[in-house]
């Protein structure tokens, strides 16, 4: 009996599965399953009115004391009710920087958005987003100042702020606007109320944590804090 066809038949099945093992143990990890894909959001609406996230960290002012009240509040009227961040400090001298930066989200190329409210503020008013801090003394900011009517753009390093560019807009105190910063690279955009602002090259901070800015007596709120790393 000629049992040649048996063998070949047996070979050729050998062969495949050890293709699909190759293929399976090779093949590149879908962007579905890799963990730093997904979009991390922070509405702050299951977080208790007066608490802080779990995850956010507040810096300190150059005297030791906390840099700002940052607290969960109540806001009916916000992008996604009831629920905002909010720095809630009324008072502060002119360069007290009210930083609060969220541990684990480590980036270097990211997409990072926010909503944020002017509520108060005689000195300062307004506030903005943190990205590439190395700690609460060095960090890129960009931040919205109403009383100013100016978005402007910053390196901060040792706790000293460096203009990198301004741009004059009419900013109204009587409703929400969006900060939205993608970074690719050196290569930062910013836009607010999603009309592109400011396009530039900085390479002096390569990745950090993200987080949430205001000054001196400056209160705001923030909602749908959103942490894209492509």
């Amino acid at each position: 009996m000629n049992h040649k066809p048996a063998f070949w038949t047996w070979s050729i099945r050998l062969l495949i599965a050890i293709a699909l093992i190759g293929w399976e143990a090779f093949s590149p990890v879908t962007p579905e399953a890799t963990p730093d894909e997904q979009p991390r959001l922070w509405t702050f609406d299951t977080d208790a009115p007066g608490s802080l996230p779990d995850d956010f960290a507040v810096g300190t002012l150059f005297d030791g004391r906390p840099a700002g009240e940052w607290k969960v509040a109540q806001a009916d009227h916000a992008p996604s009710p009831p629920h905002v961040l909010g720095q809630l400090l009324g008072k502060g001298a002119e360069h007290a920087y009210k930083v609060v930066l969220i541990k684990g989200s480590t980036s270097s190329d990211l997409d990072l958005e926010v909503s944020l409210l002017p509520v108060d503020g005689k000195a300062d008013m307004g506030g903005g987003l943190i990205w590439h801090a190395a700690d609460d003394r060095n960090y890129y900011l960009t931040r919205a100042n109403p009383l100013e009517q100016n978005i402007r753009i910053y390196r901060v390093v040792k706790g000293v702020r460096h203009m990198l560019k301004n741009f004059d807009q009419i900013i109204d105190i009587r409703r929400w606007h969006t900060f939205r910063v993608m970074m690719r690279g050196c290569r930062v955009q910013v836009l607010f109320d999603e009309k592109p602002v400011f396009e530039l090259c900085d390479e002096t901070f390569k990745e950090g944590l993200v987080g949430l800015w205001t000054k001196s007596d400056a209160v705001t709120y923030f909602d749908n804090l959103k942490l894209q790393r492509p």
